[in-house]
């Protein structure tokens, strides 16, 4: 990043981060952990993405000159300059010297279990918040997209079409990102392809066909500049027409591959049946059928049960926007500050509604495996650790209980990232978190990977962990009846 991003933030981030240097809390430690609530697309799961982003922010973090000379000008209701130059100092010199854990990207979590923790100075932990959440929502919920896009293409390609439909820029270059962490394995978007070493494809568009006077005419050109290696659209007129002059161009001019049609319009599945047999039929069973057209898992689905002879689907609106859903409601929350040196207080987030309630501690998640199959997630305290031999506890329904299974296995999912702002962990290549992802995704039964009605993945609470969660609750409600909530 070669501007300064400092200023994308909410401004109550700032006005708090002055608050808390006012104060002399600025050196306070504190601790924050992001979780999502709502399951992305009704699914059981969400793919990871967005860590490498947030990484390069973190690391190329400062207030430049403009930035402070931009501050100057904000203004209080009194009229006066809303930060003191004192504060706008020790903001020139300010860098995220925080510890950051996180779950390494292309890895499938739940709702409720913490993707990312940051520990650090309170102000730190306050200033990456905004930030953090808009670069990891967003790539996970386009990485999760992807994957159930991916999944139930299963051996046809996926190439993300949706530079043109993407929300800005920024939000193409993104989507592109975690549409490639999610399984698709090519774009249509060429600064995304250099920027982060993603194979591009492409055909052309009607307008091609419609700059000559002929079909044909069109084809033959567009053949000898795509050096035989592209798709041709075929449904400007007539989408069976045009595959059968492809043909006859094909047969009768040696020079002239067909490598594929694209369908961009029209029933694709009942086509492509079609323009299948007249392809093999004329001797051309190599060539690749293309379909596009507002696509998305559901429909990709539908295609597929027809027995729908498709190579490729490009993909594009409904994946870099998320189509049926807007936004990952990833959250970031305190869970615990460091009043004295060395001693935690938890921190708990109390609501009239249970699902927004927070876990208090410094949270991780344990998944156990048996036999290459995922069984549940735990999530516990690392100061308190797992006792294995106490029950796990669903926080929504105290009276699910399961005991930890002889022989089972588990890994940690959230891994050391940043340690006092210095970078502790190599950042993978794209292509091998992509493959981390399907590897992790194919640890799950395929009833809990369904569209519809997925059977549920269960996260367990570790019981001593639940058990302090509901005391606090218990005490901070009295503290509220008597006049405090100090803890």
């Amino acid at each position: 990043m070669d501007q300064s991003y400092a200023l994308f933030t909410d401004f109550y981030q700032l006005t708090m981060a002055y608050g808390y240097w006012k104060r002399g809390l600025s050196q306070q430690r504190a601790c924050f952990v992001h979780f999502f609530r709502k399951k992305p697309f009704g699914g059981e799961v969400a793919v990871c993405a967005g860590l490498e982003t947030l990484v390069q922010f973190i690391e190329s973090f400062r207030f430049s000159d403009d930035d402070i000379a931009y501050l100057k000008t904000i203004q209080g209701v009194n009229k006066k300059p809303f930060f003191e130059p004192a504060f706008l100092d020790y903001l020139r010199e300010f860098r995220f010297d925080l510890d950051l854990f996180a779950v390494p990207e292309g890895t499938p979590v739940s709702a409720y279990q913490p993707m990312i923790r940051v520990e650090g100075p309170i102000i730190a932990a306050q200033l990456i918040e905004s930030p953090l959440l808009n670069i990891i929502n967003f790539q996970t919920l386009i990485a999760t997209k992807g994957s159930r896009v991916s999944w139930v293409a299963g051996e046809s390609e996926v190439i993300e079409f949706g530079l043109r439909r993407a929300q800005g820029y920024d939000g193409a270059l993104s989507a592109t990102r975690a549409s490639f962490i999610g399984g698709c394995q090519s774009t249509s978007n060429v600064m995304a392809g250099k920027r982060f070493d993603i194979p591009v494809r492409g055909t052309h568009a009607h307008s091609w066909i419609m700059t000559h006077d002929t079909e044909e005419e069109a084809f033959v050109a567009y053949n000898s500049l795509s050096h035989g290696s592209g798709y041709f659209l075929i449904d400007t007129y007539d989408s069976i027409g045009a595959v059968k002059n492809l043909i006859r161009l094909a047969q009768e001019d040696p020079q002239f591959k067909l490598k594929g049609v694209r369908l961009d319009s029209g029933d694709l599945a009942v086509l492509s049946i079609e323009i299948r047999r007249l392809l093999d039929e004329a001797g051309f069973k190599d060539a690749q059928i293309m379909a596009s057209n507002e696509l998305d898992e559901y429909l990709i689905r539908d295609i597929k049960q027809q027995k729908a002879p498709i190579d490729v689907f490009g993909v594009g609106t409904q994946l870099v926007t998320g189509g049926d859903q807007s936004a990952l409601d990833g959250v970031y929350k305190m869970s615990a500050f460091m009043r004295n040196e060395g001693e935690w207080a938890l921190k708990i987030k109390l609501s009239e509604q249970i699902e927004k309630m927070t876990t208090p501690g410094r949270l991780q998640t344990r998944r156990y495996m048996k036999g290459g199959v995922n069984l549940f997630d735990l999530i516990y305290d690392e100061d308190l650790g797992v006792d294995e031999s106490l029950e796990m506890i669903d926080q929504f329904d105290i009276t699910s209980t399961r005991k930890i299974p002889k022989g089972a296995e588990f890994i940690d999912l959230l891994v050391p990232i940043l340690q006092d702002g210095k970078r502790v962990y190599e950042l993978p290549s794209l292509k091998s978190i992509q493959g981390r992802g399907i590897e992790m995704m194919g640890h799950y039964p395929e009833n809990t990977r369904r569209l519809y009605n997925p059977n549920k993945y269960w996260t367990y609470h570790e019981k001593r962990l639940l058990e302090r969660k509901l005391a606090l609750i218990k005490e901070m409600k009295q503290n509220v009846e008597k006049g405090s909530n100090h803890r």
